[in-house]
C-alpha cells in the first residue's frame, strides 16, 4: 500500500507566536482525531526546531522547504542535510517551483539534492510540474518526463521507493486555478508511467504521488479519489487549521 499524505507548504508565513499557535493546534486537532493519511507540515527554516519540540513523538512529519546539495561549507544562508539529521527532520521538498523560478533551481541541483537527502536518511518530496506556457503548447507530458528522468533516474529502484514526488501544476500555484481531477490524475499516471518504464510496474506502485495546485476544502476528495493521486502538496490552505483539517478530512 503507498503512503497516503497531506503535506502543509507554510512557505515564507507566519511570525514565531501565530507559528507556535498553528502547530499547537494542528497536535491537538491530530490527538483527538482519527487519520486516515500521514500528515506533514513544511514550516520556514526558522521553526524547523520548535516544530521538532511540539511534535516530539511524530505525530506530525516535519520537513524543511529547501536544502543544500552541498555536505558543508562556505554556502550562506543555506541548510544542510547533515544539519536536518540532527534535529531529526522527517524529510525537505526539493525542487518547488518557487525554488525554480527564484533561485534558479534545476533538475540536476534536484538530482544532488535527492540523493544527499537519501544518503542522510531523510524523506525527499521532489516536486516538479510545467508552467501556463508548456501546458499550453501540449509540452507537459515531456517537461515532466524529463523532469523525472533528470532528477531521479540515478536513483536505484529501493532508493526511488523512498522518494515523494509531488506534481505541481505551477500554472495552478496560489492562482486559484485548479487541474480539474482528471487533468490531475492523467499527469500523476504519466509518472508512474515514466518511473515504470525505468524500474518496473511494482516499483512504481510503490512510490507515492501527491498532487499541489490550490487544493482546497471542497475540492480534495475528489482529487484524492483518483487512482494515482496518494494526497496534497497544500499550500494556502495549510495556514488555517480549519481548512487543513477539512483537507485531511477527504482521506476519512
Amino acid at each position: 500500500m503507498r503512503r497516503k499524505i497531506v503535506a502543509g507548504n507554510w512557505k515564507m508565513n507566519k511570525n514565531v507566536i501565530d507559528a507556535q499557535q498553528l502547530m499547537t493546534q494542528l497536535l491537538e486537532y491530530k490527538n483527538n482525531n482519527t487519520t486516515n493519511c500521514e500528515v506533514w507540515i513544511a514550516p520556514p527554516a526558522l521553526y524547523l526546531m520548535m516544530a521538532k519540540d511540539i511534535f516530539e513523538k511524530d505525530e506530525i512529519g516535519v520537513f524543511s522547504q529547501d536544502m543544500s546539495e552541498h555536505e558543508s561549507g562556505a554556502y550562506t544562508g543555506e541548510i544542510s542535510a547533515d544539519m536536518l539529521e540532527s534535529i531529526d527532520a522527517t524529510g525537505s521538498l526539493i525542487g518547488h517551483s518557487e525554488r525554480r523560478q527564484y533561485h534558479g533551481e534545476t533538475d540536476s541541483h534536484c538530482n544532488r539534492k535527492v540523493k544527499l537527502a537519501l544518503d542522510k536518511g531523510l524523506i525527499p518530496v521532489y516536486c516538479n510540474g510545467e508552467t501556463l506556457e508548456q501546458r499550453k503548447a501540449g509540452q507537459h507530458f515531456e517537461v515532466v518526463k524529463n523532469q523525472t528522468e533528470v532528477a531521479l533516474f540515478t536513483l536505484s529502484a529501493e532508493e526511488i521507493k523512498k522518494v515523494v514526488i509531488a506534481y505541481e501544476p505551477v500554472w495552478a500555484i496560489g492562482t486559484g486555478e485548479t487541474a480539474t481531477p482528471e487533468q490531475a490524475q492523467e499527469i500523476h499516471a504519466h509518472i508512474r508511467g515514466i518511473i515504470a518504464t525505468k524500474y518496473g510496474q511494482e516499483v512504481a506502485d510503490e512510490v507515492s504521488i501527491l498532487y499541489g495546485g490550490s487544493v482546497k476544502p471542497d475540492n480534495a476528495k475528489e482529487i484524492f479519489s483518483q487512482p494515482d493521486i496518494d494526497g496534497g502538496l497544500i499550500g494556502g490552505a495549510a495556514l488555517k487549521l480549519e481548512d487543513f483539517s477539512k483537507i485531511i478530512e477527504a482521506f476519512n
